[in-house]
């Protein structure tokens, strides 16, 4: 990172903006705006694992919670898929949530891990671009 010492002093003139530094503006711009989307996206998975959650510790546990502490293994219990309930054993239900709940968190990690490169490749661009253009570019997310 520059300090702001230095932006101040490779600022103070006026600088050709070349092909190579319109690309990597460009690049940084796309780049930015895959963030955005990938952030919006994440947001979406957290929603969704957190109504998952709240799903089945307030629907499923309120309304069943007595059940289950009676039910066999054998009883069937409702399971929500999508707007349908079905009847599931015990055990296939408990399962059911578990592999949604795993496949949502691993969707989330995967997602992370793409914000962090692009992130990355972001905070690159900019200590190239502020090296060149100093103050007279602003590339402030």
């Amino acid at each position: 990172q520059l300090s702001k010492e230095d932006e101040a002093a490779t600022g103070s003139d006026e600088i050709e903006v070349r092909r190579e530094d319109q690309d990597k503006i460009n690049k940084f711009s796309r780049l930015h705006q895959r963030e955005i989307g990938l952030e919006d996206e994440l947001k979406l998975k957290h929603v969704r694992l957190h109504i998952l959650y709240l799903r089945k510790e307030k629907e499923d546990l309120d309304d069943i919670s007595s059940e289950l502490e009676l039910a066999d293994e054998d009883d069937k219990i409702p399971y929500r898929v999508g707007d349908s309930f079905i009847s599931l054993p015990l055990p296939e239900a408990q399962e059911m949530l578990s592999t949604n709940t795993t496949k949502i968190e691993e969707e989330v990690s995967v997602l992370e891990g793409k914000i962090a490169t692009v992130r990355e490749e972001m905070s690159e661009l900019k200590v190239e671009l502020y090296a060149r253009f100093g103050r007279s570019i602003n590339l402030e997310t």
